[in-house]
């Protein structure tokens, strides 16, 4: 990877911005992809850098958003039909391209997801376990501690000592509150506000119907409010407070690990695909640049030589298809 993409690499991880490093690792040419071309594929589909030409990148942008999209790297190897049934490796995806220059590629996708994120509001033995442990899987802890300090919170990442979130909470983040009533309805109200995909209140049964009870006579409405798991976290049964942390970060990582709880990569769509009719390959129907109408149906395609080609004989593309 050369210097201008490693200094993008680091930037778009300081940022906590989704991307994927598609690397050549093997070609056959002729191909306008080298062993060693590197491109980042950024959430929305666009490139920097370089892994080939018409007939490659679209498909390699493809499966990078699907690897983006499930979180796993994978090897791709694109080839003609005849190089697909020698390659035959379980461990490798394989999808067919019919470019004229009959070259082949083998190209390692690695997504690069930003760190699972936590928000803690408050300060108690709770919090100081959840987000100690939080740290300790890599995850970035965020504490909101209206009135404390930094020192407070060494496992914190992030600090912020007045009520306020911060702004790239997503569908991903939980929210988790541990104020012991000091401001527990401005915090969750706060909360609701956010696009959290978990807000959780450590509170006991009586407490938290009373703290939800308020919300709702704030106007707050009835789908708001169910967004709120109170009390949070695994029931373990009569724990120490510390504990109770254990108790949540368990119940963040299950729901991690269900889907349950999962933003960034929730945002990459998977673009929706045509078969170019003359070459079978898959087009991109959203950045598709050769489009053709024929008999009131629309046909893309991945160069203009198959487009050519299907509008001069389109009957012979269509029997191929039937």
């Amino acid at each position: 990877m050369n210097r201008d993409l490693l200094e993008l690499a680091a930037d778009l991880s300081r940022r906590h911005q989704p991307y994927l490093v598609a690397t050549v690792v093997w070609a056959r040419g002729p191909s306008s992809g080298k062993r060693g071309s590197t491109a980042i594929i950024h959430d929305d589909g666009s490139v920097t850098g370089w892994i080939g030409g018409a007939c490659a990148e679209p498909v390699v942008i493809r499966e990078a958003r699907e690897a983006m999209a499930d979180g796993n790297p994978r090897l791709l190897f694109l080839g003609t039909p005849d190089d697909i049934a020698e390659v035959n490796r379980p461990d490798v995806t394989s999808v067919p391209i019919s470019c004229t220059s009959e070259g082949a590629l083998e190209v390692f996708l690695e997504p690069m997801l930003p760190q699972p994120h936590i928000v803690v509001v408050g300060r108690s033995p709770a919090v100081q376990t959840l987000s100690t442990l939080a740290a300790a899987l890599d995850w970035r802890v965020t504490v909101v501690d209206d009135g404390g300090t930094a020192d407070d919170h060494p496992a914190a990442t992030t600090f912020i000592n007045a009520l306020g979130y911060p702004d790239d909470i997503d569908s991903g983040t939980p929210i988790v509150i541990a104020t012991q009533g000091h401001y527990d309805e401005p915090a969750l109200e706060a909360a609701l506000e956010t696009e959290a995909g978990y807000i959780g209140l450590i509170a006991s049964d009586r407490r938290a119907a009373t703290v939800l009870g308020y919300l709702k006579d704030r106007g707050v409405s009835e789908e708001q409010v169910a967004r709120v798991t109170a009390p949070a976290g695994i029931d373990l049964g009569h724990i120490q407070h510390s504990e109770i942390g254990i108790a949540i970060l368990a119940d963040l990582v299950r729901r991690r690990a269900s889907g349950e709880l999962k933003g960034g990569t929730t945002k990459t769509d998977v673009p929706h695909v045509a078969i170019d009719p003359v070459c079978h390959m898959e087009v991109d129907i959203g950045t598709a640049r050769f489009i053709t109408e024929h008999e009131g149906e629309t046909y893309y395609f991945c160069a203009p030589g198959c487009k050519t080609a299907f509008e001069t004989t389109p009957a012979a593309y269509l029997a191929e298809a039937t």
